[in-house]
């Protein structure tokens, strides 16, 4: 996709990409936030990498993720009602994970919409992980579990999805000291304070 053909006004977050990355997030100059799968110089992060069992599809484009957005926010706020979680966090997390993307693959193994990796999806009873609403469902569970564990801290929550919540304990229940784990919190929260102003 030609890094100019869509802004939409998203935060961006320097978090470091990959060469491997399908698609980036850009922020201009001026402001504009743009979707790419061409590197550019500029202040970028990556959005979602592919590394699944279809590596003929490489391009996910913007156009992808607002329809994707649109096909499953219905489902997402009802995983957030059945658990009293916020809505806006729960697609928060969803952004942050897949972008919105059901087909999202990483190299670790995470899977789906929520990426949820193959233990997780077992300890919470996950039968298939590419369907969306068992992946949302298990992932939403998940979420809700740790922020009981953490007392509602939400930082120490979205830590410990990514990370792992012994690794949360590990550092005296602090969000970890890894680089990749720092930037999804602070991309996560970004995600949940646009998404509060867009209500």
């Amino acid at each position: 996709m030609a890094a100019g053909a869509l802004a939409l006004g998203l935060v961006v977050l320097a978090c470091g990409a990959h060469a491997s990355t399908q698609i980036l997030k850009y922020r201009d100059g001026d402001g504009h936030i743009y979707y790419t799968d061409t590197p550019m110089r500029g202040d970028y992060y990556e959005l979602i990498r592919r590394f699944g069992p279809d590596p003929a599809r490489t391009h996910f484009s913007a156009k992808d993720y607002l329809r994707n957005r649109a096909a499953f926010t219905s489902l997402i706020d009802a995983a957030a009602q059945r658990l009293s979680l916020r809505p806006e966090l729960l697609h928060a997390v969803v952004q942050a994970e897949s972008a919105y993307d059901p087909d999202a693959y990483s190299r670790a193994g995470a899977v789906g919409l929520m990426q949820l990796m193959p233990d997780t999806a077992e300890r919470y009873g996950v039968k298939n992980s590419w369907d969306p609403k068992d992946n949302v469902d298990g992932g939403a569970r998940y979420l809700h579990d740790l922020l009981n564990r953490f007392h509602q801290d939400l930082r120490l929550a979205l830590a410990a999805y990514n990370a792992g919540e012994a690794a949360v304990e590990k550092y005296g229940n602090r969000v970890p000291p890894f680089p990749e784990t720092e930037c999804y919190v602070k991309k996560v929260l970004a995600n949940l304070k646009r998404n509060r102003a867009a209500d």
